[in-house]
């Protein structure tokens, strides 16, 4: 090794060598849209992956809830942790099909960067208040966080990720373009491995903070394939297992096989394609990163039982209604006075518009913090 440590160079070189050919390298990048030189011993994407780790809306994400509102208890996930057990899951299935680990982390942990205090309903209250206004989308906003919001940097504005980064975080935008112009339907497959590492994270880890906080009891979840399954196979190996051990057991299995599925199914859809290239899988009518049918139709259906019996349970919903009201209040009183934004936010209200500005400022607000607000306001 030149100089005593691998270089860019030599990086770049091991995976010309180690990649699959229809993996995205890092040394074929279409770049950044601030030309900035390159690093001596960090490829593109991981210096991508840092400059999201390092940025002020990732720190955020730790008291930013997932499902169960921030704070209601010390082992449930936060948007933090979910991110980084997306990014983890990631890396599996991306080493598994030969892609580029380091740029299917990257998307993975900027994915949730733009999402709203209080998880899904925080976001239902946040579009329901720019409705008008152009609304709101925490796809959209993960984009506007990397591109325009976080501002470290002296030269540009943003984060300054690379094309493939970006592009992996463009999920609401089809057909996706190239700076060329030319269109195309798919990302890359580490952006394609990074959405479906989402949902078999959020599939698995919401059930699983869903037992914890009670709402959920195994008994509920012997009607649903997907857990009957685990839990048929944990019970094979682990014949004396017991509450609460063995659901976590079955946590576990659930993952194990989301992932086998998912790469098995994958590899195969990639080798029948014939893809050669990057190029060629976003060229393609179809995303090749794909479950098995039969796991497909037993995930919708789990899906559907997250959505009815947790995401919509009585003690979900009514604390996040509360806290959505708390939400709806404190957008209303920086639109009163929105001298109480800040420097930084009222220098963009002349180009982006009141509405939009406070919504970027509220979308990036941790669950704390939006309710101290509240109780600033509560109290004029």
């Amino acid at each position: 090794m030149s100089r005593g440590w691998k270089t860019r160079e030599q990086m770049e070189a091991a995976e010309r060598t180690m990649l699959a050919p229809f993996a995205q390298r890092s040394g074929e990048s279409r770049g950044r849209k601030y030309s900035e030189p390159s690093h001596a011993y960090r490829t593109e994407f991981q210096r991508d992956r840092a400059r999201v780790i390092h940025s002020r809306a990732f720190r955020r994400m730790e008291y930013k809830t997932q499902v169960f509102l921030n704070g209601t208890g010390d082992h449930l996930r936060t948007r933090l942790t979910h991110s980084i057990e997306v990014a983890s899951i990631s890396r599996t299935i991306a080493r598994a099909l030969r892609l580029n680990e380091d740029l299917a982390e990257a998307i993975a942990l900027a994915h949730d960067l733009g999402h709203a205090p209080f998880g899904h309903s925080g976001e239902e209250m946040l579009s329901e208040c720019m409705r008008d206004h152009g609304g709101f989308d925490h796809n959209r906003q993960s984009v506007r966080a990397v591109e325009l919001l976080e501002r470290p940097y002296p030269d540009f504005p943003g984060l300054n990720l690379t094309f493939e980064v970006r592009e992996g975080l463009r999920k609401h935008e089809r057909p996706y373009s190239f700076v060329t112009g030319e269109k195309y339907q798919y990302p890359s497959l580490e952006a394609q491995v990074a959405d479906l590492a989402d949902e078999i994270t959020y599939y698995s880890h919401d059930l699983d903070d869903a037992l914890d906080f009670e709402i959920l009891n195994p008994p509920q979840l012997k009607g649903n394939e997907v857990w009957r399954d685990s839990h048929r196979a944990v019970l094979a190996r682990y014949t004396a297992g017991s509450e609460p051990d063995l659901h976590k057991l079955i946590i576990r299995d659930i993952i194990d096989r989301e992932v086998h599925d998912l790469v098995a199914t994958s590899a195969g859809s990639i080798a029948d394609a014939g893809v050669q290239s990057a190029d060629d899988v976003r060229r393609q009518c179809a995303p090749l990163i794909r479950y098995s049918d039969e796991l497909a139709e037993a995930n919708r259906a789990l899906r559907k039982f997250l959505y009815q019996n947790v995401y919509y349970h009585p003690r979900v919903s009514e604390v996040n209604g509360r806290a959505c009201e708390m939400l709806r209040r404190v957008f209303g009183g920086f639109l009163a006075d929105p001298d109480r934004l800040g420097e930084g936010a009222i220098r963009r209200i002349e180009k982006e518009g009141l509405y939009r500005t406070v919504c970027d400022y509220v979308a990036g607000m941790t669950d704390r913090y939006l309710m101290e607000e509240y109780e600033r306001i509560a109290s004029l």
